[in-house]
This record gives structure tokens, C-alpha cells and sequence, in this order.
């Protein structure tokens, strides 16, 4: 198949050329257009409007505004970039020959914290700029009927954490912290979270282009989640080391979040948050409609693969 790719020199994009480029031709569009193995061509934006591109049987699209867990961004920033573009990407896929439409939205879209699993069927609550320009994205698709074109199939993807090797954020930090042997203060947290390997996000996007799926959102998630205690076990596991972990009072830990956040280091309020929240996702969904008991990667083996990367 004919595949572009927005956003496509990101980590997710970067990973998809890698695994579509085997049985698929693949183009990207992009802000910036630099030479990439496995891509014949990278457009502009302006291209869509040109009728310079060729035809595309699917399209993928990546590229948006990433959430900015110290708040620096300026709300105005997530519309344009995640609600904006999207409109325009999906308006071109309407007028055009492609028939498959993936969209890369995010489990913050649908809440911004679960209690009990977080499913599909959940009215969406988003918290925050990021989640309510991607929602926003989410309801322009939704809002498009698709019975007139019955050839043509939206995905609306809600990933947890994304990870992979070479990928850096929370992760790469934690296993600094973890590395220099800083015991982990965070132990009396206890809770559970779900992850998404890289891997198995190339594995569900390849069964959405090339089987006939019925449209609509869909949660992405690793099978099994961890609690971060099990998580800094896992670095230690892959550093040779013994897990230091301490269970300090919970009210204390957060008090010096906030005053880390004032002082502008890396333990924030946000970060404290998304290190020790509950946030299951359900995938069951994806996994019926790909026909599927178990998704390809485990949840604990592909962390591993991640953290071998930072070494």
C-alpha cells in the first residue's frame, strides 16, 4: 500500500517507517522534509493544498503538540497544532482516494485520571489544554458520517505512555535517578499503571491497514500493568543493581514536589503525578477487533528493551 505518515521524523513515525516499509511504500509530511531511510518523499503541509501528492490507500497521523508536563506551553499551541491540523489532514482524507484514517490521539483525551479501567465507552473528561485539543480533534472524525463512503474506515487510537528504545522523557529520567543509585522515594505510592510498547503499537497499526476493521476509538495499552515499584525494579534488573526503594510518607513527598516545581527541578507536581497515579487501560477491544488473545510484546519485556537503550 501507498502509506503517509504525518509527523513522520518523530519517535512513533520514525518506528512505523521501520516497520511498514518491508510490504508498504511510504511518504511523510512534515514541518521539516530531511532524507529518511524507507520514505520516498517527505511533503510540506502546503502540499496538501497543491495537488502535488501522489495517491495514498492509508494515512497516519502523528504529528501534534506533546504534552508539557513543566506547563510552558500557551494553550492557543495544542489547538492549532492538535486540533488545527487534524481537521485539515482528515478533511484532505475525506476528498481523497485513501480509505484508511488513523489517528493518533491519547488516553488524556478520554481522562485525566481513571478509577476502576478506563474503557472506550467513557464520556470523555480531558484536563488541560492537551487532552482538550485532542479531543477536540477526536469529535471533528466522530462528527464526519461515513456511511455514504463505505469504503473508507477511521481509527481513533488512545495510547497510554508510549515507549521504545531511543525514546526519552519520564523513563530515560527515572533510570537516571535509578543509575547514580538515589534510592526511590516514592515507595509508599502504591499503584498501577498501564504502558504501551512501541512494538506493539507498529503491531496494531499494521492489522488496522490491513484488515477490514470496523471504525471507531480505540484504547492501545500493553496487556499487563505495573505499579512503579515494579517499574524501578525492572531498571535495577537491567543495571545489575538491588532495588532501593523507600516508602516515605505520601503527604511529605508531595509537599517537596510542589516546592521542586518552584524551584523549577525535576520533581514537579505533574511529574509526581504521572510517576504514582493509577491509570489502567483496557485493550480488549483492539485485541478482538485484531483477533488476538495477547498482544505481541509483553508488558515487562518490552520496558526492558527501552531501559537496555538508555545504557
Amino acid at each position: 500500500m501507498n502509506i503517509l505518515i504525518t509527523g513522520i521524523h518523530g519517535f512513533v513515525g520514525s518506528n512505523l517507517v521501520e516497520y511498514l516499509k518491508r510490504d508498504n511504500t511510504i511518504y511523510g509530511l512534515d514541518i521539516v522534509s530531511p532524507e529518511k531511510d524507507g520514505v520516498i518523499k517527505t511533503f510540506s503541509w502546503d502540499s496538501l493544498d497543491n495537488d502535488e501528492l501522489p495517491k495514498f490507500d492509508a494515512i497516519i497521523h502523528l504529528a501534534g503538540k506533546a504534552h508539557d508536563t513543566k506547563n510552558k506551553a500557551v494553550a492557543d499551541v495544542y489547538f492549532k497544532v492538535n486540533t488545527k491540523l487534524t481537521k485539515q489532514i482528515y478533511d484532505y482524507f475525506l476528498s481523497s482516494s485513501a480509505k484508511k484514517f488513523i489517528f493518533f490521539s491519547t488516553a488524556k483525551a478520554a481522562a485525566d485520571k481513571v478509577e476502576g479501567v478506563l474503557t472506550e465507552d467513557i464520556k470523555p473528561s480531558p484536563v488541560g489544554p492537551y487532552g482538550e485539543s485532542k479531543i477536540k480533534a477526536e469529535e471533528y472524525i466522530l462528527s464526519h458520517k461515513l456511511e455514504a463512503m463505505k469504503d473508507k474506515r477511521f481509527y481513533i487510537l488512545r495510547p497510554c505512555m508510549i515507549h521504545g528504545p531511543g525514546n526519552k522523557g519520564n523513563l530515560n529520567l527515572l533510570y537516571n535517578v535509578v543509575s547514580k543509585g538515589i534510592p526511590w522515594p516514592l515507595g509508599a505510592f502504591d499503584n498501577r499503571r498501564t504502558f504501551t510498547s512501541i512494538e506493539n503499537i507498529c503491531y496494531a497499526v499494521n492489522g488496522l491497514i490491513s484488515k477490514d476493521i470496523e471504525s471507531g476509538i480505540y484504547n492501545m495499552g500493553d496487556d499487563e500493568p505495573l505499579s512503579t515499584n515494579e517499574l524501578i525494579e525492572t531498571i535495577c534488573s537491567v543495571l545489575g543493581k538491588k532495588a532501593r526503594i523507600l516508602h516515605i510518607n505520601k503527604g511529605f513527598m508531595t509537599s517537596v514536589a510542589k516546592l521542586c516545581g518552584m524551584l523549577h527541578l525535576p520533581l514537579n507536581p505533574e511529574r509526581l503525578r504521572k510517576l504514582t497515579e493509577n491509570y489502567v487501560s483496557s485493550n480488549a477491544k483492539i485485541k478482538n477487533a485484531l483477533g488476538i488473545d495477547k498482544m505481541p510484546v509483553e508488558a515487562r519485556a518490552g520496558l526492558k528493551r527501552t531501559l537496555e537503550s538508555f545504557k
